[in-house]
């Protein structure tokens, strides 16, 4: 299967600008013979830092902005996850939406959320493409384990996790060492190929409330912790690999996780002074 990603610097409020890109997007990964294509977290509508600004510039699922969306890409081959600032009643949510020939195949929320506005998700849904199962994590949620491990239990042979870094320069190495080891821990525990869809910033975004470095660095890494392409640091990027899908665990016959969830569950439910 090969899969991919755009890695894109979103502009906060300029949905139609942010949708133009995701068609040429689309355009892009059909021409590639691209499977499933990534864009970044909150790609439709920015991701600012300021309530208001993401009341004012995020929308509903059922939304005309959402039918849209649906309506101009309605004519493509690949599946395609892209995220946005979803409105659901008064809650805000920092949703991706897994689109496939204009239909919605379903959405995931954050489960990690750090913005004070932003609600927890707490659904955890699979989607399939050609066969193969797949899930979506958004950013954060890849530093820890339990996002990714729900996943590949549920049946998931690759995660997608769309990003949004925009990092202050103090924290930006460390940053990016973190980032990296955490996602080959996720590939590597859980037997599955990992994306990391990261976004790119290019220009100060004034809804940004600090300066900061949106420096891209998207990758794919595979089973064994390898990372098989990776796109270029600063820049609009796409990067597209072909990956074999089929399970490598050939010890443990069921996975690393779901062998450790099995075997450790009770006594890590008992360490944690909770009932298993």
């Amino acid at each position: 299967m090969r899969i991919g990603h755009w890695q894109l610097e979103a502009k906060t409020g300029e949905f139609d600008a942010n949708l133009a890109k995701v068609v040429k997007g689309l355009e892009r990964a059909d021409k590639e013979r691209v499977e499933i294509v990534c864009f970044p977290e909150c790609f439709l509508t920015g991701y600012p830092d300021q309530e208001d600004v993401v009341r004012r510039t995020g929308f509903a699922v059922d939304s005309p902005s959402m039918m849209k969306l649906l309506d101009k890409t309605s004519k493509f081959e690949a599946t395609y996850i892209v995220g946005f600032n979803e409105i659901r009643g008064k809650d805000l949510y920092n949703t991706a939406v897994v689109v496939q020939k204009g239909h919605i195949l379903g959405t995931y929320s954050k489960c990690t959320a750090y913005q004070r506005f932003h609600k927890q998700g707490r659904e955890f849904p699979v989607f399939e493409r050609s066969g193969v199962k797949f899930g979506v994590i958004i950013c954060s949620d890849g530093g820890y384990i339990e996002p990714a491990r729900i996943l590949a239990l549920k049946g998931a042979r690759i995660i997608f996790a769309p990003h949004f870094n925009y990092i202050g320069a103090k924290g930006l190495i460390g940053h990016f060492q973190h980032v990296r080891a955490d996602h080959i821990a996720r590939a590597v525990e859980n037997d599955v190929h990992f994306v990391r869809g990261n976004n790119v910033v290019l220009d100060k975004d004034p809804s940004l409330s600090f300066d900061g470095v949106g420096y891209g660095d998207s990758y794919i890494v595979d089973p064994a912790g390898e990372i098989l392409v990776r796109g270029r640091r600063h820049q609009e990027d796409f990067l597209f690999a072909d990956v074999d899908p089929k399970p490598r665990d050939k010890g443990w016959g069921v996975g690393r996780s779901l062998w450790s969830a099995r075997e450790f569950g009770a006594m890590l439910a008992e360490a944690a002074g909770r009932k298993p």
